[in-house]
């Protein structure tokens, strides 16, 4: 018998991923200067005025940009990472990515309201993992995993870039829900390992960046968000806010989940995926309400604006997601 650790192990080689195909000019311009010597003088264009920066070309490149400071690209040097001129395209991007869901979020001050709402768990809904839980087909299921895959394949990563910007009390609960999220030091129980044996389960493809070509925008830019986050110092409260909603908000859909994939007949590693983040994150939610939300207040107050931008971003992102998912399940 195959045991879930030689599984993951066989399919999940750490190797870095493969570089997208372009959807537009910007990020055909960046996978173009990828292809060259970082080293030397490199030419990018300016982005367009009008280019839609929660679209599909912006998202991708941004993602690629991102992708760097993670696995990287097969075939690409490494010292792309810090090329300066990449960079400043980067900038640019990212401020008008920035600045796009600051004008679709209401802005707030009050961090332990806002926990409390997200708390609450609605009787009924109409996103994703409702609907995947009542109507959905296997093969919607595996279109939710696929672009899903996008983030789980590194779970945990993003809101890890927080932790050298946190201090004190805050940085040690904050370790504490990660230590958690990366297996409590058993690899073969890292949330990304869990993903990479749920996916396998299911006959799909297990390799890192295997559906980047087919995933939405959307999902796209839920991922770019965290890692906009994680890596700007003065974004450090917004990611402490997102990785706080994402925790409160994440083991009642994954619940849903669960339902979904038994209805279904789902491979067991699927569902246990799902399960480990019910119980998980359950526990998760009280730390970072209290002794990571709570304690850095306490010591930043100043940063609870912010805070609060990162739990309403997430449900943004999060809301597009859902409805360009809806919409191809249900049109």
């Amino acid at each position: 018998m195959t045991s879930s650790a030689s599984v993951a192990e066989s399919v999940d080689s750490g190797r870095p991923g493969r570089l997208p195909a372009s959807c537009g000019p910007v990020s055909a311009a960046v996978i173009d200067a990828l292809a060259g010597d970082p080293s030397t003088a490199t030419v990018l264009p300016a982005v367009p005025g009008g280019v839609d920066p929660l679209g599909a070309d912006v998202q991708l490149a941004l993602y690629i940009c991102y992708e760097l400071h993670y696995r990287g690209f097969e075939d690409v040097d490494d010292e792309w990472e810090w090329n300066v001129d990449l960079l400043g395209l980067r900038a640019v991007l990212e401020h008008r990515f920035l600045a796009r869901v600051r004008e679709s979020v209401e802005p707030g001050d009050d961090a332990v309201a806002e926990m409390d709402a997200m708390s609450i768990e609605p009787r009924s809904g109409t996103g994703p993992s409702w609907y995947l839980r009542d109507h959905a087909s296997w093969a919607q299921m595996q279109e939710y995993l696929a672009n899903r895959s996008l983030y789980h394949l590194k779970e945990a990563d993003p809101h890890a870039w927080a932790i050298p910007r946190l201090t004190g009390q805050t940085k040690a609960s904050f370790v504490a829900v990660e230590y958690d999220e990366f297996g409590a030091g058993a690899g073969v129980d890292m949330h990304q390992r869990l993903f990479v044996d749920a996916m396998h389960s299911a006959g799909m493809d297990t390799s890192y960046l295997g559906y980047i070509d087919s995933a939405a925008p959307e999902m796209l830019a839920i991922v770019n968000l965290m890692s906009l986050f994680g890596l700007h110092r003065s974004l450090r409260g917004a990611v402490v806010g997102h990785f706080a909603a994402t925790e409160i908000t994440s083991s009642p859909s994954a619940a849903r989940l669960v339902t979904a994939l038994r209805r279904l007949d789902a491979p067991e590693p699927c569902i246990r995926f799902y399960a480990e983040h019910v119980e998980a994150d359950a526990v998760h939610e009280q730390i970072l309400r209290h002794d990571v939300v709570g304690s850095l207040l306490v010591t930043h107050p100043e940063l609870e604006a912010d805070i609060v931008f990162g739990m309403r971003a997430l449900t943004f992102v999060e809301d597009r997601f859902a409805e360009a998912m809806l919409r191809r399940w249900t049109l």
